[in-house]
């Protein structure tokens, strides 16, 4: 066995768990957190960045600080207040750090999306948090105009690197902006963050994120990441920063604990992977299973040919696997953590295999601080073995606020209302616990699904789709996939008098899924699409997915 594989027998885990306390001050603010306290070591490296034209640079925490005061300058002569929402569409590189610590000490609502967005997608998130200034590079300039047309509250566009005319430009801004600048008092339980999430039914919800959530990340964070930091570590993840798993499991906590993280904006690749890994020394690493089935297959030997120093690896988004798992330590030398958690209350379960063992294919145990049960339809935990929805309770064993949680559904008061049952608040995911207090994953409660590690709604699709003049009716499920956990499929009535043959169909195929791609995200474009009679429904008029989503597993099972 590997040493990975000989230190995982331990079980620290009802010591650790049962002696937790939470401690979080009223005034809390996550710029003074991740940036501000640690200005004063010069030499302290913030931000690694590179891109895949070979273009690098270094970013330290007295630079990211300096920068950070320009832009809140910046925002706040554009009138920018305490609670008003700026929109951040930029990839990995320093800039994007620089903003959401220029908002968060200004008492803004830092708001990431990803450069991935189309029109579409960007007009719905601008419009319904009224954004009023938008932070953006060359990748989402062209959907970003495409859209701002009909967002009347975003009054003013900042570029990086793009010498756009109708935008102001941001080093230019920050040229002329003083280095000095006094933070905006704010307490733990204001919004820090708006991250909008892809819902089954009607459109994506935005859910406001408080400070005090950079606290509660914490022991997730601590425990899958084999006790971060310790000296010398260095954190990567291919993980969009526009996302949660990458904004809240990689870029702030590693700034939190004042270490480094690397930076890259490029397409991933094994290839890319294993040469950063390499050349920066990483020691700790969030990653996907679907990025590391692709590691695995590209590189059975990796150590043969690189000089690794990897000591910690999570893994969420999907069941790692067995194979996944068995190669991470044979191949790496180091047991994935496999954790869980969602945008509205994040790393709340996983493991951590220093401190307890293991069981391959599990979510792990809740993490200390969180008191997560499995619940049936009325709120009651169920028995071992038995399948509920996984659930978090909103304050810990001791009784205590659990600082993770999400403030609300922007403008929904009725999802946010609907997301809890006394005061277990739902995460739409079923799951089984064992006698030890693991948690097996059974699927979700709703249609959402996960492809290739991307959380994903069907509603936003459909309704894309729905809008091409030939399509009646449409519904969008998982079709499951060795490679990607699943794909998006779409099952299309077509309006009457489409034309059908096969070079028609193909034709218009292509046709929709070009559609879907100029509009949404690329991984949300149907990989795979079905013509169908009629779609099945329920008496009140509902689509069944279910029906259609159990069909593909029976499919794939016969397959």
């Amino acid at each position: 066995m590997t040493s990975a594989a000989n230190t995982a027998q331990a079980d620290r885990y009802d010591e650790l768990y049962n002696h937790f306390h939470w401690h979080v001050p009223d005034d809390l603010n996550i710029a003074q957190l991740c940036c501000t306290r640690w200005a004063g070591e010069k030499s302290r490296i913030a931000i690694y960045y590179e891109d895949d034209q070979g273009n690098t640079a270094t970013l330290t925490y007295a630079e990211l600080h300096e920068q950070a005061n320009r832009m809140s300058n910046v925002l706040a002569k554009l009138g920018v207040k305490k609670g008003d929402r700026v929109a951040i569409i930029l990839p990995q590189r320093a800039e994007t750090a620089v903003v959401h610590m220029a908002c968060y000490q200004l008492g803004a609502v830092a708001m990431p999306l990803s450069i991935l967005f189309g029109p579409d997608a960007l007009e719905y998130r601008l419009q319904n948090s009224e954004a009023e200034v938008a932070i953006v590079d060359q990748a989402g300039l062209d959907n970003l105009r495409q859209a701002r047309p009909n967002c009347p509250a975003l009054k003013h566009v900042i570029a990086v690197d793009c010498g756009a005319s109708d935008a102001l430009d941001m080093h230019d801004e920050l040229a002329r902006a003083r280095t000095n600048f006094d933070p905006v008092p704010t307490q733990a339980t204001d919004p820090a963050v708006l991250i909008y999430t892809s819902g089954t039914t009607g459109a994506p919800k935005g859910a406001l994120i408080p400070h005090s959530a950079m606290i509660g990340n914490l022991t997730g964070f601590v425990a899958s990441q084999n006790w971060f930091p310790q000296e010398g570590d260095v954190f990567w993840s291919p993980a969009d920063w526009a996302w949660t798993g990458g904004l809240w499991d990689a870029l702030l906590p590693t700034l939190y604990f004042g270490m480094p993280i690397v930076g890259y904006r490029g397409r991933f690749s094994p290839d890319t992977a294993f040469y950063l890994l390499e050349k920066y020394g990483i020691t700790n690493t969030f990653l996907f299973p679907t990025a590391l089935k692709m590691m695995m297959k590209a590189c059975p030997s990796p150590r043969e040919k690189f000089k690794l120093k990897l000591r910690a690896i999570m893994s969420a988004g999907e069941a790692v696997g067995d194979a996944v798992f068995n190669w991470c330590q044979s191949a790496l030398g180091v047991t994935p953590n496999e954790m869980f958690g969602q945008t509205e209350m994040n790393y709340i379960v996983g493991n951590s295999v220093h401190q307890w063992p293991a069981k391959p294919g599990s979510m792990g145990r809740p993490y200390p601080g969180h008191r997560v049960a499995v619940i049936d339809d009325d709120g009651n935990p169920v028995k071992p073995g038995e399948t509920g929805e996984v659930a978090l309770h909103r304050t810990d064993i001791h009784g205590h606020p659990d600082p993770i949680f999400f403030i609300e559904y922007w403008k929904n008061p009725d999802a946010t209302r609907n997301k809890y049952s006394g005061d277990w608040c739902r995460t739409g995911d079923l799951a089984s616990a064992d006698e030890d207090g693991y948690l097996w994953y059974q699927g979700r409660a709703d249609d959402m699904f996960k492809a290739a590690g991307y959380r994903i709604g069907p509603s936003e699709i459909e309704n894309c789709l729905v809008k091409h003049p030939a399509v009646a009716n449409v519904a969008v499920v998982p079709k499951p996939d060795p490679e990607r956990g699943n794909v998006v499929k779409a099952f299309i009535v077509l309006t009457a008098g489409t034309p059908r043959n096969r070079d028609a169909d193909d034709k218009l195929i292509a046709e929709l899924q070009t559609h879907v791609r100029g509009k949404l995200a690329p991984y949300e474009y149907p990989k795979e699409i079905e013509f169908i009679d009629e779609l099945p429904m329920t008496t009140t008029g509902k689509v069944q997915r279910r029906v259609l989503r159990l069909m593909e597993q029976e499919r794939a099972t016969q397959r």
